[in-house]
């Protein structure tokens, strides 16, 4: 599925199987999450896609070739491709570990064309082994949902009572990694979405509600996954102080006007920008560890505009996910 060269419209299209560069790998595509970045891109938020563009940052693939200076991956390799798919290791955030800082990164499925696809190519030093005990289908959603579900829990410290505002497909992971390490989540949902609600409790939530309600009590951090700015002020006055509101997401609508009392008594905001290797090692252990059961709803490839109108609409609770060959 190709992203047109004025970006307007995803349709098929076939193209030849893309060729590798020393230090790459020819991958064959087993499952691709359909992400609410890949919304962002086709609606014109994300104002840089390399276009024409293959869309897809959630990649479960086979290695089919490997590149000259590949090391540590064979041929028959299952790995998975995420979002972060280059960096420079050169700048002042690379070599401080902070990569996904990185000024010259390149973003798959963005800058990299990414896995709405039978193959793709990917740079060989920032793929995954994926953990044997997970399906095709339930490994893709980690790939991005998983990682920055992780890493927006991770950058909450060690609060104890997290509201989770947007329960998608990174709450309903990120939920079941907070039960793990002992926390309580708190569920907002879109008003009205008692399906998510209850998705939520079945998922451990204490409490489910509408993202416009206060919780039965302060939390200690909150987690913001719907692209939704007006949820600032919501969260920030759900929070204690001394409390930490993290923005997970990579495009929010303007956050509005706030009183500076919802800020003041020292709480935090502050945002989640893309992932490095570390947070994909760390999490892909914790996710095993932990037993992690995706909730995904296969769509064949051709189908790609329906998952993404779904997605849109909240038409599924859980992750979408594209099958080639299906």
């Amino acid at each position: 599925m190709l992203l047109d060269a004025q970006g307007r419209a995803l349709r098929e299209a076939a193209v030849p199987v893309p060729a590798i560069a020393p230090g790459e790998l020819l991958l064959r595509v087993r499952a691709c999450g359909v992400c609410r970045t890949d919304l962002h891109i086709v609606d014109g938020d994300l104002s840089e896609p390399t276009l024409p563009l293959v869309l897809g940052h959630e990649i479960v693939a086979t290695v089919e070739q490997a590149g000259a200076d590949v090391e540590g991956v064979r041929t028959g390799d299952r790995v998975g491709v995420p979002w972060l798919g280059w960096a420079c290791g050169r700048c002042r955030f690379c070599r401080r570990g902070a990569e996904n800082l990185c000024p010259l990164a390149r973003f798959t499925g963005y800058q990299r064309d990414g896995g709405y696809a039978e193959y793709t190519v990917a740079d060989a030093r920032f793929v995954h082994p994926l953990p044997p005990g997970l399906g095709d289908l339930e490994a893709a959603p980690l790939l991005c949902a998983g990682l920055i579900g992780y890493r927006t829990l991770r950058l909450a410290g060690d609060a104890e009572r997290v509201g989770i505002y947007g329960f998608g497909a990174a709450a309903h992971l990120v939920a079941q990694v907070a039960r793990h390490q002992g926390r309580r989540i708190f569920a907002f949902t879109r008003p009205g979405d008692v399906a998510a609600q209850e998705f939520a409790r079945g998922l451990g939530a204490v409490w489910a509600g509408d993202s416009t309600s206060r919780p039965p009590e302060p939390l200690d951090a909150a987690l913001i996954f719907a692209p939704v700015g007006d949820l600032v002020p919501l969260a920030l006055a759900a929070v204690e102080p001394g409390g930490v509101v993290v923005c997970g997401g990579i495009h929010m609508s303007p956050i509005p006007a706030l009183p500076y009392r919802l800020l003041w008594g020292e709480r935090v905001l502050r945002s989640v920008a893309n992932l490095t290797r570390r947070d994909g090692e760390e999490f892909l252990r914790i996710a095993t560890a932990a037993g992690l059961r995706p909730e995904a709803h296969a769509y064949p490839l051709g189908r790609a505009n329906d998952a993404l109108e779904d997605l849109r609409h909240g038409r599924f609770t859980g992750a979408a996910v594209l099958v080639p060959g299906s």
